[in-house]
């Protein structure tokens, strides 16, 4: 049972690293877009698949490679990251300015473009990607001196991925749910939840980079 404890901790820590401040605020930001709860899910699956493949890549090289590993290596991906956060908070902020006669242009045209974007989940995917970078170094870290073999670290890295998935999952639902169909009756509402988000994810990545350059 012993054996089993880190391994099924791995299925718990992962669940609850979904649940940082920085992967709720992008998260949140991310299923502003959605109308329905199903794609805010898979938006929450890619999320943690893009999380779980980076840190798969960076522990493989590592682990692989019996590279040396410093967590201050890392600090430059965590500015990266609150470079996305604000990024993304700014992007929709300038899609909710934009006049929608500019949006009407060409409604055919678009009309099928943004039906299959509605559907995609690639911005999700690459913000888990990001995230699994910055991140990957202190779980690396926490591995290394916990696990012995490589073979048991690959494995804990997996089981962490899947319980990020999960918790991510969970995340990406609740925040949907002000975005439902029946909220969009009340375009001030979802208006005001929308800039909220983007502020608070535009505010944390400004934090994130300071913290991580200036204040490093």
């Amino acid at each position: 049972m012993q054996t089993l404890l880190p391994f099924l901790l791995a299925l718990g820590v992962g669940f609850t690293h979904a649940f940082e401040a920085d992967h709720l605020v992008a998260v949140s930001n991310i299923v502003t877009r959605r109308n329905n709860i199903r794609l805010a899910l898979k938006d929450g699956v890619f999320w943690g698949l893009g999380h779980t493949s980076t840190i798969l890549i960076v522990g493989s090289i590592f682990m692989l490679g019996k590279f040396a590993l410093h967590e201050s290596d890392f600090r430059l991906l965590e500015a990266g990251v609150g470079v996305m956060l604000m990024t993304l908070g700014g992007i929709r902020l300038y899609k909710l300015a934009v006049p929608a006669s500019l949006v009407l242009v060409h409604t055919h045209a678009q009309a099928a473009v943004h039906s299959h974007e509605g559907h995609t989940h690639g911005l999700a995917y690459g913000v888990g990607l990001i995230h699994g970078l910055a991140g990957s170094g202190a779980l690396l870290l926490s591995v290394l001196t916990q696990i012995n073999g490589t073979g048991a670290g690959m494995l804990y890295l997996v089981l962490f991925g899947v319980g990020s998935i999960g918790g991510m999952m969970v995340a990406a639902g609740v925040f949907s749910v002000p975005f439902s169909v029946r909220l969009l009756t009340y375009p001030a509402v979802r208006t005001t939840l929308v800039v909220l988000s983007s502020l608070v994810c535009i505010g944390l990545g400004a934090i994130v980079v300071y913290e991580s350059v200036i204040g490093y």
